[in-house]
C-alpha cells in the first residue's frame, strides 16, 4: 500500500514538472483590424541607461480611437533572454497583431526593419555570455556610457529593403517567411513582456499626441530612455514622418461609420453660386425683347391712305388752323 502511494505521488510530481517545463502556446491574435497600420517613423536611439538594458523598438498599437505609437525604449531585460518584437500581419482580409515576447533566441517578427539591430531577421545588437550582455556599438548608442565596458564592434549587413513598412503580407507589406531557425524558436519557452513594458504601452495609449490621426505618422515622443519616461532628457522626437494614409471611406464604412458623399468636380468660381432650394422648378425660359444678336425693330408705321383721302385730310387740318371769320351784318 505504501509503495502504491509513493508511485502515485511520484507520478503526480512528474506531471507537474512536465507542465512547468512545457512552453506556453504562442500568443494568440488579440486584434483584427481592416485598416493598415501607418509606416514606421524615422527616429534616433537614446543613450543606453546602463548594463542589462536591451532595446525594444517602437511600434503602432491599436485602440478604439485608432493607431497610436508606442515609443521605442530601453528595457531591463530578464537575464539570458532576448526580445522578439511584435508585428502586424495580413491574414484573410484583416490585420492581426502578433505580440512580442522574451526568449533565449529571437523568433520571427515579420521581416520588418525596426533598426538598431533588428534588421528583419534575428538580432545583431548583442548577445548574452555568463549573465552579462555584450553590446554591438555599431547599432547601439552606448559609445558615451562609461559604466558599460562589455562592448564590441561588428558591421551589420542589411539584406532587406528598408521602406519603413510596418506589417507583413497583404498589399505593400513585407514578403518574409519564417526561417527554419525562427520556426524552431516557436517551440521554446516564451516570457511575456515585463510589467514596465505593459505600463509603458498603457501610458502611450492615454497620450492623445501619440495617436496617428494627431501626429500624422511623426510622433513627438518617438523614443525614450526608459519605459514610461515621456518627458525630460533623452526623450527623442521622430526625425521624419513616414507616409501616413488616413482610413479610406470604405474602411470607415467597415468600422460602422457612414462613408462621406462624393462631391462633383466643380470649378472654384461655381462654388459661389447659391444652391437651388429643394423641390423648386427652374424659371421659364423667355426670349428677351431685344436679343443680343438681333437689331431692334422700327416702330410700326400707319398704312398708306389713298391720294384723295390724303388731300381731304390735309384740307381739314388747314381749316382748323385758320381763325373763325366774323359773321356778316
Amino acid at each position: 500500500m505504501r509503495n502504491i502511494r509513493l508511485m502515485c505521488c511520484c507520478s503526480l510530481l512528474f506531471a507537474l514538472a512536465t507542465l512547468a517545463l512545457s512552453p506556453p502556446a504562442p500568443a494568440q491574435f488579440a486584434e483584427a483590424i481592416t485598416i493598415a497600420p501607418p509606416a514606421l517613423p524615422v527616429y534616433e536611439q537614446p543613450i543606453c541607461p546602463g548594463p542589462g538594458y536591451l532595446w525594444v523598438p517602437g511600434y503602432w498599437a491599436w485602440a478604439p480611437d485608432g493607431y497610436y505609437w508606442v515609443p521605442g525604449t530601453w528595457v531591463l531585460a530578464p537575464v539570458g533572454l532576448l526580445w522578439t518584437p511584435g508585428y502586424w500581419a495580413w491574414d484573410d482580409g484583416v490585420f492581426v497583431w502578433n505580440a512580442g515576447y522574451w526568449a533565449p533566441q529571437v523568433g520571427f517578427y515579420g521581416g520588418l526593419f525596426y533598426g538598431f539591430g533588428y534588421v528583419g531577421a534575428g538580432y545583431a545588437g548583442g548577445y548574452w555570455s555568463n549573465g552579462t550582455f555584450f553590446y554591438n556599438r555599431s547599432v547601439n548608442n552606448v559609445t558615451k556610457v562609461t559604466n558599460i565596458t562589455n562592448v564590441y564592434d561588428k558591421t551589420v549587413v542589411n539584406n532587406v529593403s528598408v521602406n519603413n513598412v510596418s506589417y507583413n503580407g497583404g498589399p505593400d507589406g513585407t514578403t518574409a517567411r519564417p526561417t527554419a531557425a525562427e520556426q524552431a524558436a516557436v517551440g521554446v519557452r516564451h516570457v511575456a513582456p515585463t510589467a514596465a513594458q505593459i505600463e509603458h504601452e498603457h501610458a502611450a495609449s492615454n497620450n492623445h499626441a501619440l495617436l496617428a490621426s494627431v501626429n500624422h505618422g511623426k510622433p513627438a515622443i518617438a523614443a525614450t530612455p526608459k519605459p514610461g519616461v515621456f518627458s525630460g532628457q533623452g526623450v527623442l522626437e521622430a526625425e521624419a514622418a513616414a507616409p501616413y494614409h488616413p482610413p479610406a471611406p470604405d474602411q470607415e464604412a467597415a468600422k460602422g461609420a457612414a462613408p462621406p458623399t462624393a462631391k462633383p468636380n466643380i470649378h472654384p468660381n461655381e462654388m459661389a453660386k447659391p444652391a437651388q432650394p429643394p423641390g423648386s422648378q427652374p424659371p421659364e425660359r423667355r426670349e428677351p425683347a431685344n436679343p443680343p444678336n438681333k437689331p431692334a425693330s422700327p416702330p410700326p408705321t400707319r398704312p398708306e391712305q389713298p391720294p384723295k383721302e390724303q388731300g381731304k385730310e390735309k384740307q381739314n387740318e388747314k381749316e382748323k388752323e385758320q381763325p373763325p371769320r366774323p359773321p356778316h351784318n
